[in-house]
């Protein structure tokens, strides 16, 4: 059996060892600002009972793939004929510029205004946050692929339509899918932060409703799914980085 299987569990451990001794057994710090594991553990059996944290997870995750694959419909397309035509680059590259710093949330008034309040807000700032890193990192990996082997195909005789549906395209696939593993803790974050401001549902919402009823339990159990789904999500993008790549 690997030990090192184990190993990264190790912390984790500590954390909650130290976190009941200084809230359940020293009683060093008010429930109020930290609740105990057996606390949150009760308050996580009371809404998996009473159906809520299912619900509102399905609705993050419906937005978080909502928002993806909207984004991602725009942006590798997008990103693989800015890297294909550098006149056309250069032609987006001060719009992009300007775009990509500002942050999704500060879209969310504007998202509010335009489609008010629900699934729609939280779905157009998840678009927001990831079009910008997956056309990057689109863009990027058109622009890597070997010189060598356009040359080659175009030698050989094909045309730019072939050339980049049979060259560059494989090539700028491991390139694409670290954009989407980037964007997708991108596309959590965003979902979050909508739901605490834009939306009625969701574990933002959640997150956002025990904190205003002092119910600090639930707002932990609502972090630490959020903190799971994230999980989750890096390992299965892992997994594909790592089929991609290899």
């Amino acid at each position: 059996m690997n030990k090192d299987k184990f190993t990264p569990i190790i912390l984790p451990i500590l954390i909650i060892i130290f976190w009941y001794i200084i809230t359940s057994v020293l009683e060093l710090v008010n429930p109020y600002f930290l609740p105990s594991p057996g606390s949150v553990c009760n308050s996580a059996w009371n809404i998996i009972q009473s159906g809520k944290l299912f619900v509102d997870t399905m609705d993050t995750l419906f937005k978080v793939f909502g928002g993806m694959i909207l984004a991602s419909v725009v942006a590798i397309p997008l990103g693989i004929l800015l890297g294909w035509y550098s006149k056309l680059e250069t032609l987006c590259s001060f719009v992009i510029s300007i775009l990509r710093p500002i942050p999704p949330i500060a879209w969310i008034p504007f998202s509010i205004l335009w489609f008010g309040i629900g699934t729609a807000p939280a779905i157009f700032i998840i678009f927001i946050g990831c079009v910008f890193p997956i056309l990057i990192y689109t863009i990027d990996g058109v622009k890597r692929t070997d010189k060598v082997l356009i040359e080659s195909a175009q030698t050989l005789g094909a045309d730019d339509k072939t050339v980049l549906t049979q060259v560059i395209l494989p090539s700028a696939v491991p390139p694409i899918v670290s954009g989407l593993k980037v964007g997708v803790g991108i596309a959590l974050m965003c979902t979050i932060s909508a739901e605490m401001i834009g939306s009625s549902s969701g574990l933002g919402y959640l997150i956002l409703t025990a904190t205003n009823l002092f119910d600090t339990g639930t707002t932990v159990v609502g972090m630490l799914v959020i903190g799971l789904i994230g999980l989750i999500l890096d390992y299965v993008f892992g997994l594909i980085e790592k089929r991609v790549f290899w």
